[in-house]
């Protein structure tokens, strides 16, 4: 019986289906689609125009940005005051949030592998401070962390930088998460992220890259090409605990991730922080970790029509392909599969 057009893959921590193509031969063709550069307005970078010449700095760009306004059903005119929808919290209630931005000192127009390690390292660092400072507030849910690199990923600069969102809402990605790893653990008794560092370090087939403190792999169920996951060794939940330490890891990882990544005409991504929800404690099943989405396709009508992601090359074809870029790259010419081992964590400095 001849085989599918799709595999459908399942994600284990949310439950969410994955359909992966299996019956194209893989065209590098079809994914040579370098990042676009941003047009500034008359050559004007605004980051640039007030930003430090020698340090990290953090801008806000709209204070108060999120206006909750629930649904048409839940306002209905004339049926209850003013007064009764905002007790109700439904309604337009105000601006909550707000939209700032972690940039890089003045004229840092590079991709985060080009950057100097010190700079990356600051960047995580006052994200992971301003997570401390929103959990502190207790005045929102949830501190999203995103880089968009490339025109074709939303990004409105080319300047480097760190986008943070302070929501009102724990987004549904999250959510999903959530409430799966909770299950996941209740029935393997273990955090499922700790779980697939271990199985993906002992497969290795969707493995990229691995230190003593950072594994980078493809997910089984990938829901865009190319799609890779940085996760720490150890188990935490809440990015803001971090220490200088594990900052250095985890800018090391991105660096050398993304490099990898430039072995695909340097495409353009989506880089996403996935953290613990700013006012829950679930230090016990939850793992922050580090999403990448390169920016290889267009999202078509049978993924608008259902919500299920279609990948068009699977995981492992995708990580083999990686890395026989990366190889070809560097001048190798014995093949072999092993993804490059980093240092131990005795090398990572200390401060």
């Amino acid at each position: 019986m001849a085989g599918g057009l799709f595999e459908l893959r399942r994600d284990d921590i949310t439950g969410w289906w994955v359909a992966t193509v299996v019956d194209r031969e893989f065209d590098r063709a079809r994914f040579a689609r370098p990042a676009r550069p941003v047009q500034g307005r008359g050559g004007r970078c605004q980051n640039c125009e007030s930003a430090p010449n020698d340090r990290v700095w953090l801008r806000v760009l709209k204070p108060q940005a999120f206006t909750v306004a629930g649904s048409e059903l839940d306002e209905r005119p004339g049926e209850r005051s003013e007064s009764e929808s905002e007790e109700l919290g439904m309604g337009l209630l105000g601006d909550v949030g707000s939209w700032e931005t972690i940039a890089a000192p003045f004229r840092h127009h590079d991709a985060i592998s080009d950057e100097t390690e010190a700079t990356v390292i600051e960047m995580l660092r006052t994200a992971r401070d301003r997570i401390v400072r929103a959990r502190e507030e207790g005045a929102t849910s949830y501190l999203q962390v995103v880089q968009n690199w490339g025109e074709q990923a939303g990004a409105m600069t080319d300047h480097l930088c760190l986008d943070v969102y302070d929501l009102p809402q724990i987004p549904h990605r999250l959510g999903e998460e959530l409430g799966g790893a909770a299950r996941y653990v209740i029935k393997e008794g273990r955090c499922p992220w700790c779980r697939l560092i271990e199985d993906e370090v002992a497969r290795r087939d969707r493995l990229v890259f691995e230190d003593a403190a950072s594994v980078c792999f493809a997910p089984y169920a990938s829901r865009s090409p190319f799609e890779l996951w940085i996760v720490p060794r150890h188990h935490e939940a809440d990015f803001g605990t971090s220490t200088d330490e594990q900052l250095t890891s985890a800018a090391e990882a991105l660096q050398k991730v993304i490099r990898l990544l430039g072995t695909l005409d340097g495409p353009a991504y989506n880089l996403v922080l996935h953290t613990a929800p700013l006012q829950e404690n679930v230090s016990d099943t939850y793992h922050w970790h580090w999403e990448i989405h390169p920016r290889l396709r267009e999202v078509g009508g049978l993924e608008l029509g259902t919500g299920l992601p279609v990948n068009p090359i699977s995981p492992e074809e995708a990580v083999d392909e990686l890395l026989a870029a990366t190889r070809a790259a560097s001048g190798e010419s014995a093949p072999h599969d092993e993804p490059d081992a980093g240092r131990s964590w005795d090398d990572f400095p200390r401060r």
